[in-house]
């Protein structure tokens, strides 16, 4: 009820942003124009996979259902949606999806493959293309998957007589690299992975939808697209069930225009999360950094003296790696320091009262006269004998010899 009433206010039929896949709705950006050529490539090569991945969310199945309006007139669709089947139930489906006959309580998967050989052969006498296409093929059993790649094994000398694509998301391609399905693998002709939107891309798809539906590109304000994309992640699925609450959230206000804060608001009750605008953000933001200063602070200076550095030290400490033990420097090879020998002391020199007399000789007078030589300074003396010594030689020397 609240949705019509919306539609009523906005002058709308019908929901613009239903996240059932309507092709009238299908943009195409240019990844999904991308993937689209993709399948269609595969479709017309003969034989082998083509491979289809993306997330949740990001527009697979409309592409399959854009593709289904495009196949060409000489193709033959089994379209599977629910790949959780057995072996005999996955050839029964594609049997009944190509209107090939068998009889009931078929229990054999021999006589189911006889009868789908038997009406491939036929369809390539007649120019026919048939195509297997699996949708979710991420929750194929191994055992399934590995049905599906002998399916490609019937073929003529000219071609594979059966194409089949996969469609799934991202695990498919874990599946696949897998040891065991190699030989699947190596089959793969073409494939691609569907991205979500840019914010370019995000803007033009919901003003895509809104002319479609017969509304003005101006609902959503810039702000508004900004916020549906960040919070959606550029995922379609998630950006049409927050523009369906925005436009409840305008309605339920009287307005005629989404504001930034509505789309946060929207979703935040799409996601189930908390929105944060933007000045909150600021001030959680300055809080915390005030609170984590005031931690370091306690932590280093411990005004009252409580021992948690220590004790975040001691538990801290066992956590770090050890540190390089110091290495001493070697000692450095020093010339040997000979010591020099003791001068010995000079030898005593005698007194002159101790000089014995000289021997007289026949050599002249001047030659036998030799200058008095003056005691060293280091000879000890007796000062008082050598005194009296030279004073006595004076008047010896100073007196006239008489004859007595």
């Amino acid at each position: 009820m609240t949705q019509s009433l919306y539609q009523d206010h906005f002058g709308i039929r019908e929901n613009p942003f239903s996240i059932i896949p309507d092709p009238h709705y299908l943009y195409m950006s240019q990844r999904h124009q991308e993937a689209l050529a993709h399948l269609l490539y595969g479709i017309s090569e003969s034989g082998g996979f083509v491979l289809l991945t993306g997330e949740v969310g990001t527009g697979k199945t409309t592409i399959c259902r854009a593709l289904i309006e495009q196949l060409p007139q000489n193709v033959n669709l089994a379209l599977i949606l629910n790949p959780r089947l057995t072996e005999l139930e996955l050839m029964a489906s594609i049997c009944d999806e190509m209107r090939i006959p068998y009889p009931l309580g078929t229990k054999s998967l021999k006589d189911f493959f006889d009868f789908m050989n038997r009406y491939l052969l036929d369809a390539h006498a007649r120019g026919r293309n048939p195509v297997l296409m699996i949708d979710e093929a991420q929750n194929l059993s191994p055992q399934v998957l590995e049905l599906i790649r002998l399916l490609t094994n019937l073929e003529t000398a000219e071609k594979k007589l059966l194409q089949i694509i996969l469609v799934g998301q991202p695990e498919l391609n874990h599946i696949l690299a897998q040891e065991n399905q190699r030989q699947t693998a190596q089959r793969i002709t073409a494939r691609y992975h569907l991205m979500p939107l840019g914010l370019v891309e995000t803007r033009n798809y919901i003003n895509h939808r809104l002319h479609v539906a017969g509304l003005s590109s101006t609902v959503f304000t810039t702000g508004a697209i900004k916020a549906i994309h960040k919070t959606a992640r550029g995922i379609p699925r998630l950006i049409n069930s927050i523009c369906d609450r925005a436009l409840l959230a305008a309605y339920a206000e009287g307005r005629m225009q989404v504001s930034s804060k509505m789309a946060r608001s929207a979703a935040a009750e799409v996601l189930g999360i908390q929105v944060l605008t933007p000045a909150t953000s600021v001030w959680r933001t300055l809080a915390l950094a005030l609170a984590i200063t005031g931690l370091i602070f306690w932590v280093g200076f411990d005004p009252y003296r409580t021992g948690i550095k220590d004790t975040l030290s001691a538990l801290i400490e066992p956590l770090l790696p050890p540190a390089p033990e110091s290495v001493e420097p070697a000692p450095v090879a020093s010339e040997p320091v000979v010591a020099a020998a003791p001068t010995p002391p000079p030898a005593p020199q005698p007194s002159p009262a101790q000089t014995p007399p000289e021997t007289p000789t026949d050599a002249p007078a001047e030659a036998q006269v030799e200058p008095p030589t003056a005691a060293p300074i280091d000879a000890p003396q007796d000062v008082s004998q050598s005194t009296g010594t030279v004073l006595g030689d004076m008047i010896d020397a100073s007196t006239p010899d008489r004859a007595f």
